[in-house]
């Protein structure tokens, strides 16, 4: 290999090195938790932030909750997950909690400690805490309303043929139901849903 083209080899290796670890290098911004952001079509944290605010929204604002000011007690149960993901579902369940309380509209059963509290109950009558501190047995307030829901979600991809690129579409939607446990009628009921298409090149990095 001559020299000039030996050259032009080498810095044409170089060149092409740089470019491919300048591709692998790591970048980071920070962003704000309500900036919409989606890099596929899978359920992210901008679906659970708009989902869950559209129906704490309805919630709100029609009966029971709305107009009344004796603020009634709820016991959120946990999202069912009935799709095809491993979503953790808690977090819609924490938001929707915190925004019933801020709301000042209801007032809610802490279900997730109802252990630790029995265990605190207990070992406050065990002999070792003074008897005007501990607290009175059969004090805890029952909840009159029951707010359940379910996430589900359906996929549709195109069928296979000669294409540059393939598209998916995904479905979700987040039911959730309040219901009256003494009369066991479901007062309220609700649902948000995110449709979202996905067009992916076959081949790609």
């Amino acid at each position: 290999m001559k020299k000039p083209a030996l050259k032009f080899f080498h810095t044409f290796l170089l060149i092409s090195c740089l470019f491919i670890f300048a591709g692998c290098s790591v970048t980071t911004r920070s962003v704000s938790p309500e900036e919409k952001l989606h890099y596929d079509e899978a359920f992210d944290s901008s679906d659970k932030l708009l989902i869950v605010e559209n129906l704490l929204d309805s919630l709100l604002m029609k009966p029971p909750l709305a107009g009344t000011s004796n603020r009634p007690v709820i016991i959120v149960y946990g999202v069912a997950n009935r799709t095809s993901e491993h979503i953790s579902t808690s977090g819609i369940t924490d938001d929707i909690r915190q925004g019933l309380l801020e709301s000042g509209k209801a007032r809610l059963i802490n279900e997730t400690q109802r252990d630790n509290i029995a265990k605190e109950t207990d070992y406050q009558y065990s002999g070792k805490v003074q008897a005007d501190t501990r607290i009175a047995r059969a004090r805890q307030v029952g909840a009159k309303y029951m707010l359940t829901g379910t996430l589900r979600s359906i996929e549709k991809k195109e069928s296979t043929q000669v294409r540059l690129r393939k598209k998916s579409l995904m479905y979700y939607s987040l039911n959730l139901e309040l219901t009256d446990i003494e009369t066991g009628l479901i007062e309220w009921t609700d649902k948000a849903e995110i449709m979202r298409e996905a067009s992916k090149p076959f081949i790609g990095w």
